[in-house]
């Protein structure tokens, strides 16, 4: 399965334990698709928008467009990535512009103190 950077997917997340973000949900892609040895994707979960979220630096905003395939205000979990393999992607929904990805790899580096 061809899956990129930048996009969007619908993602079968379960099995979780505790915390983990679970269910099947948006999911966009971070990894480079330089790095394509295996069919893991690491991803980033996105998840229903919260105004507690403002306040925390792992938590990039999206706004719903046609772009991203989005149909309410969300959020990008960069606190949550994970590595999944492309079994569990259901369908594509679009695309993160590249001021965005720059956002959520801002969000990253926060999150691992680079």
């Amino acid at each position: 399965m061809n899956v990129g950077r930048r996009e969007i997917w619908l993602a079968n997340l379960d099995p979780v334990l505790g915390r983990e973000i679970r269910k099947t949900r948006p999911v966009v892609v971070v990894n480079s698709d330089s790095i394509d040895a295996l069919p893991i994707r690491l991803v980033a979960p996105i998840t229903e928008w919260k105004d507690y979220f403002s306040r925390n630096i792992w938590h990039v905003k999206l706004e719903p467009n046609l772009t991203n395939g989005l149909t309410k205000l969300s959020v990008v979990d960069t606190l949550q990535l994970r590595g999944i393999d492309t079994l569990r992607f259901v369908r594509k929904l679009g695309k993160v512009s590249p001021e965005v990805m720059r956002a959520i790899v801002v969000a990253i580096a926060g999150v691992i103190q680079y």
